[in-house]
C-alpha cells in the first residue's frame, strides 16, 4: 500500500491464514512419525501416509475444495479461514461475512458415503455424527464474541458444506443447521437477503481481521504450507495409481492363466472324470 508516496507494509492479520491451514499443520505434525518409505515401497504404491494421518489428509482436502469455491464469491463478500477459537486447539474452518450476513462454515469431507439429515440427527452411512451440535456451537460462540464489539449485528448462521458425498437426504430440516452440497454453497449464499451494510461489513472486517480478536497462535505458522501439502498430495495420487496398476496387472496375469492353463486343466479333468465313470 503506498500513503503518501511512501510504501507501507500491511500488518498481517487473519486474512493471511490459508484454508485448511490448521489441518494441514496437523497432518505434518503426523506425517514426523512416519518413516520414509523404502524404493520397494514405492514401486509397489505403498501409501507414504502415516494410519493417524488419513483423516488429516481428507480433512485437508475438503477445507481446500471448498475454500476454492468460497474464492469465488463477489469482493463485497469476505473470507476468512482456520480461525483458531477456544482453548482445546479448535478453530473455525471457514467464516464468510457478506450483504447476506455472517457464516460460520463447518466443511465436511465424506467422499462417497451417503447423508441422511433430520431436525437433530446426521447420519453418515449410517452412523450418527456430531456434526449438527458442533457446527450450531461454532456458530454460538462467534455470535457471542462479534456481540461484544458490534451488539447489533444479525446472528452467525451454521452452515455445514459437503465434499463429495455419494448422496444427502434430508429428512426434515434442521432450524439452526443449514446443511448444502458445497458444490451449490456459493449460489446459497448469493440467495441469502441482505442483512449487513457495508459500512457494518468495514467494522467487522477489521475486528476479524485483527489477531487478538481469536485465541493466541502458539506458534508462527509453518512456511511454504501448501506446497509441503502439495508434495504430499502428489506422493499419495502417485501411489494410489501404482497400486491400482498393481492390481489391474495382477487381475489380467489371473486371466491368462485361466486362458493358457486352466482351460487344458479344465479339459484333463472332464476327461478324467468321464474315466472313472
Amino acid at each position: 500500500m503506498i500513503i503518501g508516496g511512501c510504501m507501507t507494509i500491511q500488518a498481517p492479520g487473519m486474512r493471511d491464514q490459508i484454508a485448511a491451514q490448521s489441518v494441514i499443520e496437523e497432518l505434518l505434525r503426523e506425517q514426523q512419525t512416519m518413516p520414509p518409505r523404502t524404493r520397494f515401497a514405492r514401486f509397489r504404491g505403498v501409501s507414504p501416509l502415516a494410519a493417524d494421518s488419513v483423516a488429516w489428509y481428507l480433512g485437508a482436502q475438503g477445507e481446500i475444495e471448498v475454500g476454492r469455491i468460497l474464492s469465488r464469491l463477489p469482493p463485497e463478500w469476505r473470507v476468512f479461514h482456520a480461525l483458531p477459537i477456544g482453548k482445546a486447539g479448535s478453530d473455525i474452518d471457514h467464516l464468510v461475512i457478506g450483504p447476506g450476513g455472517i457464516f460460520t462454515i463447518n466443511t465436511k469431507h465424506h467422499r462417497g458415503k451417503k447423508i441422511w439429515v433430520a431436525e437433530r440427527a446426521f447420519m453418515v452411512n449410517g452412523q450418527k455424527k456430531p456434526h449438527l451440535r458442533n457446527s450450531k456451537f461454532e456458530a454460538t460462540r462467534v455470535t457471542k464474541m462479534l456481540h461484544e464489539r458490534m451488539p447489533e449485528l444479525p446472528p452467525a448462521q451454521a452452515v455445514i458444506a459437503l465434499v463429495n458425498p455419494a448422496s444427502i437426504t434430508i429428512r426434515k430440516k434442521p432450524d439452526e443447521v443449514h446443511v448444502t452440497d458445497a458444490v451449490n454453497l456459493r449460489r446459497w449464499l448469493l440467495k441469502r437477503p441482505v442483512a449487513l451494510a457495508e459500512s457494518d461489513l468495514v467494522e467487522l472486517v477489521a475486528i476479524i481481521d485483527a489477531p487478538e480478536t481469536w485465541t493466541a497462535l502458539t506458534a508462527p505458522p509453518t512456511p511454504n504450507l501448501m506446497e509441503q501439502f502439495a508434495a504430499i498430495d502428489r506422493e499419495v495420487r502417485t501411489a494410489r495409481v501404482r497400486r491400482v496398476s498393481w492390481t489391474l496387472l495382477s487381475f489380467l496375469a489371473v486371466s491368462a492363466l485361466v486362458v493358457f492353463v486352466g482351460l487344458p486343466l479344465y479339459q484333463s479333468l472332464v476327461v478324467g472324470a468321464i474315466s472313472g465313470l
